[in-house]
């Protein structure tokens, strides 16, 4: 398939402004920076950690590389605060409150929820699993659910990698107060367990998951449910029938969404707790949603011309 991007030009001019190192930190912001304790020793508010954190992330520095260049701007705006030191960074970073989304739009929503893994400490579960070798190497799971509009992510939620994806759509759609529409998950996702959740939101929601090759119908009295529906139309007309008339295929959006954060923020996970772990990887969906705000392909799929 080939792909054109129909506004590439304000595409390009996002892309040079992901790299830009103007910043300012606004009125309102630098009011409430910090506070002075016994002393004079400076507090800092969970704006302030936040602000830091978010710009570790985009710029992928260590804590005290974050340190200096967050220094250098206070200097070179001359102001009066000061800057929290790559110690107080870490030690909030674990109690920093939860971040909330970008904005959600108020229309009904097209939801894609799947999960992808993070590492921690590098790789060696596959040694570990393979030869027994010992090691402290893990995974964390990163559940995200976008917004199939306009790739934006509005749900997210990081859990041990023993945690299985449906257990994780409840915690998801609670985090979403607009309307949904449609939900569409991968086959991982199949079962009554993660229907009856969805439901539970929304009777008139749209639920768009593949069943298994072995499933079978529920066999309950009255209409049919969405599932059993899926079940027969992929019996009568294929698979591949049943993922065009679903719009099955909308859900390559939320693995380009993973494969995104993989590239611009990172595939590990550097905090060790996991409760820091749990703020660094909102952090990073915060991050990566402002990058989407600055610029994003418009694109559209055109025929290859064959010569």
């Amino acid at each position: 398939m080939a792909f054109k991007v129909r506004n590439w030009p304000e595409y390009e001019a996002g892309l040079r402004r992901r790299g830009s190192l103007t910043l300012w930190i606004e009125d309102g912001a630098l009011r409430q920076w910090q506070t002075l304790g016994p002393g004079g020793q400076a507090r800092y508010t969970d704006a302030a950690i936040q602000t830091t954190l978010m710009v570790r992330t985009a710029f992928r520095l260590a804590l005290r590389q974050t340190e200096g260049l967050m220094a250098s701007v206070i200097t070179l705006m001359d102001l009066t605060i000061s800057v929290p030191d790559h110690s107080t960074i870490s030690r909030r970073a674990v109690t920093l409150p939860v971040i909330q989304p970008a904005s959600v739009p108020d229309g009904p929503l097209h939801l894609l929820i799947d999960s992808t893994g993070l590492q921690v400490y590098g790789a060696g579960q596959w040694l570990e699993a393979k030869h027994g070798a010992k090691s402290r190497r893990k995974w964390r799971k990163l559940h995200l659910a976008v917004d199939a509009a306009n790739g934006m992510i509005i749900a997210r939620t990081l859990t041990d990698q023993d945690v299985d994806d449906p257990s994780q759509v409840a915690p998801l759609l609670d985090q979403i107060d607009s309307e949904i529409a449609k939900v569409t998950a991968d086959g991982a996702y199949d079962g009554s367990p993660t229907y009856a959740t969805i439901v539970a939101h929304g009777d008139d929601i749209v639920i768009v998951i593949p069943p298994r090759s072995t499933a079978v119908a529920s066999g309950d009295q009255g209409p049919p449910t969405q599932r059993d529906c899926h079940l027969k139309m992929i019996t009568e007309q294929g698979r591949l029938a049943w993922q065009k008339a679903t719009d099955y295929g909308q859900r390559s959006l939320v693995e380009t969404t993973m494969g995104r954060y993989k590239a611009l923020i990172g595939p590990r996970l550097r905090a060790r707790g996991f409760a820091a772990q749990q703020t660094e990887a909102a952090i990073g969906v915060a991050v990566l949603n402002q990058m989407l705000v600055a610029g994003r392909p418009d694109s559209v799929r055109c025929l290859r011309v064959i010569e």
